[in-house]
């Protein structure tokens, strides 16, 4: 069944990923996903009329805790800060994920 995907998907889904991958090995993806959409064709054929769906495969209840904002001091703040590779005005600077232009930089 691995033959439904093409190495033209591969090569979309690569790049909508962002990943690059040398040519030659472009045949080993397109078949290790050809067969990761066929384990995923085989767990769809199983019957599962009649299982609970679960939302946890334990059974503890929220052990996270409230997610709620604290003040850190100046000297927290710096150390953060220090800690990044790059800064602006007291943020941490990363790189941008959505490109829209056409030009991919």
């Amino acid at each position: 069944m691995a033959s439904k995907i093409t190495e033209q998907q591969v090569e979309h889904v690569a790049e909508l990923a962002k990943l690059e991958f040398p040519k030659d090995e472009l045949g080993k993806f397109t078949t290790q996903l050809g067969n990761i959409i066929d384990m995923f064709e085989d767990l769809e054929a199983v019957d599962t009329d009649g299982v609970e769906p679960m939302t946890s495969a334990t059974d503890r209840v929220n052990v996270m805790r409230e997610d709620k904002a604290i003040k850190s001091s100046k000297d927290e703040q710096e150390a953060l800060l220090n800690n990044a590779p790059e800064t602006d005005g007291g943020y941490i600077k990363v790189p941008a994920i959505l490109d829209e232009s056409e030009d991919g930089e």
